[in-house]
């Protein structure tokens, strides 16, 4: 699902700052990864090269059998509409819109008709447990429900790569504990490739795999 190989990306200055050299690994369908690294190692850095927001220095990043360096810019954004989803630390939930067209965001970028869009928004609203919710605006939501908001909108036209960038950093640890078990059991169950970057050892724990970022350099344990 997701192959990256010697992956190298500096930001450049007075003094260049190197953020990753020489990163490389795989993730395949099933898979729930983490990622552990301080604030500042290169987690977020990495899952935009994912996402092909950013093209690196040198080497390859190959998404479902997409390699990024060989897409033109409007490819690759049909490529993240189509094949990834996003779960962020901020939610990034659309404050005026109901939670049901949070959810139906989506969709509605992918071309899904009306009936088969408000059914698949309906299931997903009931599978992170806010059937009940789904007119409801975010303002009327706390931290918890507003990051399941994020999670139905990260899955709802079924990604084959989901990327979470320290999505519980926001949330207390009891809450945290549940979105990331959410996050990962739904991943799991819709057949997609999870990653997880994480500064958080308890959700890390919850990986198939932890990957540690260090010094610009990834490795396994």
């Amino acid at each position: 699902m997701l192959n990256v190989i010697d992956v190298t990306k500096s930001y450049p200055g007075a003094t260049p700052r190197e953020i990753l050299n020489g990163v490389s690994f795989e993730l395949h369908a099933g898979e729930w990864v983490a990622i552990l690294g301080e604030s500042g190692s290169g987690k977020s850095t990495l899952l935009n090269l994912v996402a092909g927001l950013e093209a690196p220095d040198s080497g390859r990043i190959v998404v479902d059998g997409h390699d990024l360096a060989a897409l033109n810019d409007d490819a690759r954004t049909t490529l993240r509409r189509e094949r990834i989803g996003f779960v962020f630390q901020a939610f990034h939930v659309l404050p005026y819109l109901s939670v049901a067209r949070n959810v139906a965001l989506p969709l509605a970028l992918n071309g899904w008709a009306s009936e088969p869009a408000h059914a698949r928004v309906t299931e997903m609203l009931a599978a992170v447990g806010l059937g009940d919710r789904a007119e409801s605006h975010p303002r009327e939501l706390s931290g918890g429900e507003l990051q399941r908001v994020a999670i139905a909108r990260a899955l709802a036209h079924r990604p084959s790569l989901v990327l979470a960038d320290e999505p519980t950093g926001n949330l207390d640890q009891e809450t945290a504990a549940q979105v990331i078990a959410l996050l990962r059991d739904t991943v799991k169950s819709h057949g997609a490739a999870g990653l997880l970057v994480t500064h958080s050892h308890a959700a890390a724990a919850t990986a198939d795999r932890v990957l540690t970022l260090s010094r610009a350099h990834l490795s396994s344990g």
